[in-house]
């Protein structure tokens, strides 16, 4: 079975000090170096997720903004 376009099925296996290496393909393709930051948000029903670098302003920006802003 083909996955749909732009969608991305990795593995990764948890370290004995609970560290992750990160596929290099995945790296590549969402542009992760050495020293990056990154974010990761979980949900005890769904899981752990990492969003791409770039969402993290846009993030940021909405769990921030006052209710003036949003009117």
């Amino acid at each position: 079975m083909k996955p749909p376009k732009g969608k991305y099925v990795w593995t990764a296996t948890v370290g004995e000090k609970g560290q992750i290496v990160i596929p290099k393909q995945a790296r590549t393709l969402f542009d992760i170096k050495p020293g990056d930051t990154l974010l990761i948000l979980g949900d005890e029903k769904r899981g752990i997720a990492i969003p791409p670098k770039n969402t993290l302003s846009h993030l940021y920006g909405a769990a921030f903004s006052s209710e003036e802003e949003d009117e």
